[in-house]
């Protein structure tokens, strides 16, 4: 897909996997959303690549089916990338009794619910544009994780939501077909991201050693050149691709 003239929409995109990939796909051409629930870090974002900026929660219809239209109305809409995501840990039966009830709904609120929100606005947009050569109209990228095969001990809502989104993308594949619109998950590793700079060095270490190889946690623009790779490749479609340096995940 050539990205050079057509628009892309970022979320989670103040930060991390979202940020790297706004800023790649801003080098390759595209004139790019950033939508995070932290409007400074959108904003600072946005304005390093000479982006757009838009603050909301994408487990909500309003702010988001906005920051889309804005995007569509900068150029064609191609690509919709889903970074946004939580991960709080908790047990199911724990020392303080049950699994809160209202943090599961909240992590699947925002993992799986924020995904389809913007799955299904960006793609009723880009079904509606016109094609480019070979007939394609766009992809939507979905963020899973590698938890959604092998979610950890108190775990149990970030691997359930996670995992709905591999059960997402292969319907919606086949339903968006018909449109030209691509629909692809990548699972991630172990990434550098922010949360990472709040452990010990100690325990980053031991993350390290956990991948075969690269025996390394892996780089946000590595998460984005495989972003770029998949809009670069038409047969890509209906799959989840594992990012993760032969990493399976250990019970905890």
């Amino acid at each position: 897909m050539e990205l050079a003239g057509g628009s892309a929409i970022i979320t989670g995109g103040g930060s991390g996997l979202g940020a790297a990939t706004a800023e790649a796909l801003a080098a390759a051409g595209a004139k790019v959303v950033v939508f995070d629930i932290d409007a400074a870090k959108a904003e600072a974002v946005a304005a390093r690549i000479g982006g757009v900026a838009m603050a909301g929660d994408v487990a909500e219809e309003a702010p988001l089916a906005a920051a889309v239209e804005r995007a569509a109305a900068l150029a064609p809409l191609r690509v919709a990338v889903a970074c946004a995501g939580i991960a709080p840990a908790a047990r199911v039966a724990g020392r303080g009794g049950p699994h809160d009830l209202g943090l599961f709904s909240r992590v699947v609120q925002v993992n799986l619910i924020g995904s389809f929100n913007l799955l299904r606005l960006a793609a009723a947009r880009m079904a509606a544009s016109e094609p480019l050569p070979g007939g394609e109209r766009g992809l939507v990228l979905l963020t899973a994780s590698i938890a959604a095969f092998e979610g950890q001990i108190g775990q149990a809502a970030y691997a359930a939501s996670k995992g709905g989104i591999v059960g997402l993308t292969l319907p919606a594949a086949r339903e968006l077909a018909r449109f030209g619109v691509r629909v692809v998950t990548l699972a991630p590793g172990l990434f550098h991201t922010p949360l990472m700079d709040t452990l010990s060095p100690e325990a980053r270490d031991a993350l390290c050693r956990l991948p075969l190889f690269p025996q390394r946690l892996g780089r946000p623009e590595e998460f984005a050149a495989m972003v770029l790779a998949v809009a670069a490749n038409p047969l890509l479609n209906g799959s989840t691709i594992r990012l993760d340096g032969a990493l399976r995940l250990p019970p905890a």
